[in-house]
């Protein structure tokens, strides 16, 4: 059993940045990949990044290249990502996940990002 707790979302201005954090807990955290997607109003689920079990295996989808950074702390059991330069069309729930075996298998709550022009 694994929970994921999402935190750090927030209204900013375009060009503005954000870190959000993922905590979890029930598992051993540093065995597994970690990803971070989002989903905007009336559109579907979109990846945005992704980290295996040991840094620096990392991947991004292309438009947040140079932008956004995932990154995790295993000692924390927490995964952030770090987002800079934000577009309005940034805005929407940002979800983390985590992979336990072929697909991601659970999900947090999910936290609001708000960017405005």
């Amino acid at each position: 059993q694994v929970q994921l707790v999402e935190s750090g979302g927030g209204s900013v201005q375009a060009g503005g940045s954000l870190r959000l954090s993922c905590a979890a807990s029930g598992r051993t955290f540093s065995l597994f990949p970690m990803g971070w997607f989002r989903q905007a109003t009336g559109k579907g689920r979109e990846f945005v990044a992704a980290i295996g079990p040991s840094d620096p295996s990392t991947t991004y989808a292309d438009s947040m290249k140079g932008r956004f950074t995932i990154f995790r702390d295993n000692p924390r059991n927490t995964v952030y990502l770090q987002m800079n330069s934000l577009k309005p069309d940034d805005t929407a729930v940002y979800y983390c996940t985590i992979q336990l075996g072929s697909d991601w298998d659970y999900w947090g709550q999910g936290t609001q990002v708000t960017i405005s022009s």
